[in-house]
């Protein structure tokens, strides 16, 4: 398997530049990484030369679009992105926590293993995103969540989390203004588009002021009983 290159490590680290602590962690967190992939497919193998700047930096840039957010909650965390570099970034700030959140049992053995090795302040939780989102009864800063669903289905399972304060920072591929168009059927928000560090054709949608438009049906899709509006 071949390994990350060091001139996209370079790359990455100019996009988002880190202290000397988080880059030690970050390089643990690679290593470990690596290690787990041998057996479970977290990462395309594709990206892995460019691991440093599809994956690291793809996730790090999240934070200065909140830099005063220390409580953040990573839905599908999967193999750690955007979480543990996250987590990674915010080691040494009192009053952080990063709730990770992920159903798979492998990947949850793995985050759990990342958590401990690197000290890093993170809860990982094992259950659904929707579950969480209905269940979990505190607040955050920021919810995120990264190659996990569709816009729409996101601010399903983001909005109990927002309604209570939360920011939703979602980064997306070339089809986001679908998903926006899709997502506005249902939902009334302050959606702001960023240009993404790392991919051209990439933006991070940061979302506030989520509400449901005005209930008519219930909406079922992945679970979710919640009603929602009707399209216009």
């Amino acid at each position: 398997m071949r390994g990350p290159d060091e001139s996209d490590k370079a790359r990455a680290l100019a996009l988002v530049p880190v202290s000397r602590e988080t880059l030690v962690r970050l390089e643990r967190f690679v290593e470990l990484l690596l290690t787990w992939q041998r057996r479970i497919n977290f990462i395309a193998a594709s990206t892995i030369p460019q691991l440093w700047t599809r994956h690291i930096a793809d996730s790090l840039q999240l934070l200065p679009l909140a830099p005063n957010a220390k409580v953040w909650v990573d839905f599908g965390s999967g193999g750690g992105f955007p979480g543990i570099p996250i987590a990674c970034a915010l080691a040494g700030t009192r009053g952080a926590m990063v709730h990770l959140v992920e159903s798979n049992g492998k990947k949850v053995a793995f985050l759990c293993e990342a958590v401990r090795q690197l000290a890093l302040p993170a809860e990982v939780h094992a259950m659904r995103t929707q579950k969480f989102g209905e269940s979990w009864p505190g607040s955050a800063d920021v919810v995120t969540a990264r190659a996990l669903a569709p816009l729409k289905t996101l601010c399903n399972q983001a909005f109990p989390l927002i309604a209570r304060g939360a920011t939703g920072v979602f980064p997306k591929g070339q089809d986001v203004e679908a998903e926006l168009t899709e997502a506005a059927r249902y939902w009334t928000m302050q959606a702001v588009k960023v240009p993404s560090k790392t991919s051209p054709e990439g933006c991070i949608v940061v979302i506030t002021q989520l509400r449901p438009r005005k209930a008519s049906r219930i909406d079922h899709d992945d679970g979710d009983s919640r009603q929602v509006g009707a399209s216009h």
